[in-house]
């Protein structure tokens, strides 16, 4: 290592007078700049104009620099201070092609480093035309570029002499004795044993550094920075709160253009004065440093600066920090640790399991089935956890409306309906499809047609228009509602879990909406006045028994004014049987005031129907000669319909204006968009404004979520899209915003929340009342995409979770999605439950306390 300090012997050596006259340049330069620094008001710690103080530099810095993380910064973007430059700084180098720079000033900014900047920390690196520009100078220190002088290996030409390498410059730097500039400065040099000392100093400053930047040094601390990619702009609060912007200069620029950003990058650093006297008495040599990739860093000393180092305090900005990253982490795998374990359900009803409808327990125990009761709901008392099996041969679903016509046999591998109703055009057996010819019981030769002539026969129905929400009754295989799609109506299809094998589940399938249930002894789950029409095509229900009950079970969902079509044999057959119900019905419903409108036959399909026609208000109802069937009493809420009994009763009309039922709706498509009208500012909504206002607020919310985020920005293939459940509805905005996709969505209002599900049906729009604590009413695998918003962390109040997420993989299709919106904890515990599940996670958001997740259902089954 060459020190700092005289060595008469060092002359001795030269026996080249190229060496001599080199030397003598060299010190006649030093001393001239002596004098003019013995003169002038400030003192320069190097003077770099020398090449010999240049390499003895280059070998402090390349020590440094071995041992200093390089810093890459990014583009300045501070007007005022270059403006501030631009007025103190020569506009031009000088003579010598070098740049006048105030080391004063220099003192005064400060350059940021790897690990905290402030506005006064911010690198620069000298440009073609103004080197160092960010600072000024009242003292020079030149760094001559001329005639293609550059550092790092390239050629340098000096005084005239022919051009070296700088690597040879500098191998003879290290042989040779430098001049010092004033004795005063390096006069602290000579004492070997104290440059060694301030040397172990020096190293452990260095090892401060490594990996993070400077931490501590001389008593100092610095804290961490945030900093935005891509040349954002990087902002820092000073210790009095006042937000700063970052002044940064372009590094990849150079003096001559001999030299690219990768080969040279200066980094400024303020340190304390202890380590600017151990930076300016230590050298190495750099012979180890590739020269392509050597990076320059100049250090200055500036304990006030130092100090502000140590105040200034960060902003996280745009990222997360690792404590949150891995605490979030560290929360998801203490969740997987849970250790969910999953199994097949070992039920008879195997591929097909509803566990509401097929609790083989709970029906061994009833004493009578004279009502059906073995077709309603009997849940266990504890929700199962198992996973329904796939029918072997499964296959992806045929996409709508291909589907309408055929699916796959292996699906929903059942032939018995085929066989018994295959001559009624119901479901026939092609190879490998079953197909649907859209025939049904009624309607041999198609349901378009048979939907036609019941419009022919009464146009007030208006299919479309006037009539949107319609119940079809004992549905079969749907191809009434399936058909009616055509006409822009929304069916809501049921038939029990029957002798019809499936019927149910050909339905849902095909993409018709579809739930499995009965008429049996209690209501059904929707809400009252809510059909804009009722069907019934031979769907063998007796209405006119035990004084009408079922017949009035239809009277509460028909809206007043609304139409109940009724095709069946007792309409235009003379058998006794048939006269006689004929006749039952007739009185039944004279007495509740149901008008026929019109009884027909339809001579290509050879049936019959009858229209009826509800009252719109109680005129009819006052007029009765007798109270038969009697009214309902006052405390009977006709809205109640979860797990209610029927009664053989009449509910009255609702006589003031204001009320939901004493007027019709606006005709479709502008019911969807306008609020009911009974809707007022009166009232609360939901979501704690004025209803009219919740109202539209949620639709332009639903609107916005599935246009912005839901159709392009979650990998969902929306082109396999069809049956759709919102699990949490309440105004069903999540559907209305839907209706341009060829999709229709099952809306679920729970019973624990608002009863919000007149709104939805109001709107034309259809749903049903539920209790996610039970299983739903459908067969396996019949929704390609569940919606759960802030529905999960209310169950969760009730019953557990896991049940849920279980009942959600049997209702989804293989490769079908769930998307949940909730508390993150809530969708965190989803996302670990649907990984056990060996789920794919489509997308996962957070901010502040709320999270979205996406993800979907897989083949994988367990072993």
């Amino acid at each position: 290592m060459a020190l700092f300090g005289r060595s008469p012997r060092m002359d001795s050596r030269r026996s080249s007078s190229y060496c001599s006259t080199v030397t003598l340049v060299v010190f006649v330069a030093l001393c001239l700049i002596g004098v003019w620094m013995m003169t002038s008001s400030s003192v320069v710690p190097v003077d770099m104009s020398s090449s010999e103080n240049k390499s003895e530099m280059k070998q402090e810095v390349s020590m440094i620099d071995s041992r200093i993380p390089e810093y890459r910064p990014t583009d300045m973007s501070n007007n005022a201070l270059q403006e501030e430059a631009n007025t103190n700084m020569n506009d031009s180098p000088n003579e010598n092609g070098s740049v006048s720079i105030d080391e004063n000033n220099v003192l005064g900014k400060m350059v940021e480093n790897p690990v905290e900047m402030t506005e006064e920390e911010k690198p620069t690196k000298p440009t073609d035309d103004t080197k160092d520009e960010s600072f000024n100078t009242s003292k020079n220190l030149t760094f001559d570029d001329e005639n293609g002088k550059t550092e790092g290996g390239e050629l340098i030409k000096e005084d005239g002499e022919n051009a070296r390498t700088q690597e040879d410059v500098q191998d003879k730097s290290m042989a040779e004795n430098l001049e010092e500039p004033t004795k005063e400065k390096f006069e602290q040099n000579a004492d070997e044993a104290e440059n060694d000392e301030k040397m172990k100093n020096l190293d452990k400053i260095s090892s401060e550094t490594k990996g993070g930047g400077l931490q501590e040094s001389a008593g100092e601390k610095m804290s961490m920075r945030q900093e935005k990619l891509n040349g954002n702009e990087l902002e820092e609060r000073d210790d009095h709160g006042n937000q700063e912007k970052d002044v940064e200069q372009n590094l990849g620029e150079t003096g001559n253009g001999n030299q690219t950003k990768d080969q040279m990058v200066t980094e400024v650093f303020f340190l304390d004065a202890a380590q600017s006297e151990l930076l300016n008495e230590t050298e190495t040599g750099n012979g180890n440093q590739n020269k392509d990739q050597m990076a320059t860093e100049v250090f200055f000393l500036d304990a006030a600066q130092s100090e502000l180092l140590s105040e200034t305090k960060t902003q996280n900005g745009a990222w997360s920090t690792q404590y949150a990253e891995s605490k979030n982490e560290k929360e998801l795998t203490k969740s997987q640790d849970k250790g969910y374990s999953w199994k097949l359900c070992n039920v008879t009803a195997g591929a097909d399991y509803i566990p509401c409808l097929d609790n083989e327990e709970a029906l061994k125990k009833l004493r009578t089935t004279k009502h059906y009761e073995h077709r309603e709901r009997h849940c266990p008392g504890e929700a199962p956890t198992c996973l329904v099996p796939l029918p072997e041969g499964y296959k992806q679903p045929i996409t709508w409306p291909n589907s309408k016509d055929k699916i796959w046999y292996h699906n929903v591998p059942h032939t018995k309906l085929a066989d018994v109703k295959g001559h009624q055009n119901w479901v026939k057996v092609s190879g490998e499809y079953l197909s649907f010819p859209g025939g049904g019981t009624q309607f041999k030769h198609g349901a378009l047609h048979y939907i036609d002539f019941i419009q022919q026969s009464f146009p007030d129905i208006a299919w479309g228009k006037r009539s949107r929400v319609v119940l079809d009754v004992g549905c079969g295989v749907a191809s009434f509602g399936g058909s009616l799609f055509d006409r822009d109506v929304l069916t809501m299809s049921f038939a029990p879990k029957d002798e019809h094998e499936a019927q149910v589940q050909f339905a849902l399938e095909r993409g018709i909406p579809a739930i499995s249930a009965v008429m049996g002894t209690k209501r059904l789950p929707f809400p009252s006045r809510a059909f804009d029409v009722v069907h019934c095509a031979r769907c063998r229900v007796p209405w006119h028994i035990e004084g009408g009950m079922l017949l009035l079970e239809l009277n509460r969902l028909l809206r007043p004014g609304g139409y109940f079509v009724w095709s069946a044999t007792p309409v235009y057959q003379k058998l006794d049987e048939d006269v006689e119900i004929w006749q039952a019905m007739s009185e039944l419903t004279k007495s509740i005031c149901w008008d026929m409108v019109n009884k027909t036959k339809d001579s290509l399909n050879q049936v019959g129907l009858a229209i009826f026609r509800k009252p719109s208000n109680n005129e009819c109802y006052d007029k009765r000669m007798e109270n038969n069937p009697p009214f309902c009493q006052e405390s009977d809420d006709p809205n109640a319909a979860w797990n209610i009994s029927l009664q053989a009763c009449l509910h009255r009309m609702p006589v003031d204006a204001t009320l939901r039922g004493s007027q019709w709706p606006e005709e479709w498509p502008q019911r969807l968009e306008e609020p009911p009208y009974w809707l007022n500012n009166s009232q609360v909504g939901v979501y704690g404004k004025p209803a009219l206002e919740d109202f539209k607020v949620d639709y332009e919310h639903w609107k916005h979520v599935v246009s912005k985020s839901y159709l392009d920005g979650m990998g969902i293939n929306w082109s396999r899209v069809r049956n759709v459940m919102d699990m949490r509805s309440v105004y069903g905005g999540f559907a209305a915003a839907l209706r341009d996709m060829k999709v229709w969505v099952m809306n679920i209002v729970s019973i624990d929340s608002p009863d919000t599900l007149p709104v939805i049906y109001e709107r034309g729009l259809f749903g049903i009342y539920h209790d996610w604590c039970e299983s739903f009413s459908t067969y396996p695998r019949t929704y390609d995409l569940l919606h759960a918003d802030h529905l999960l962390s209310k169950i969760k109040k009730r019953c557990s979770i896991v049940p849920v997420i279980a009942e959600v993989d049997r209702v989804l299709r293989p490769e079908g999605y769930l998307i949940v919106r909730d508390n993150v904890e809530t969708v965190n515990e989803v996302e670990s439950i649907a990984r056990s599940l060996n789920w794919d996670i489509r997308m996962t958001f957070s901010k502040e306390d709320e999270g979205l997740l996406c993800v979907q259902k897989t083949l994988w089954r367990p072993k």
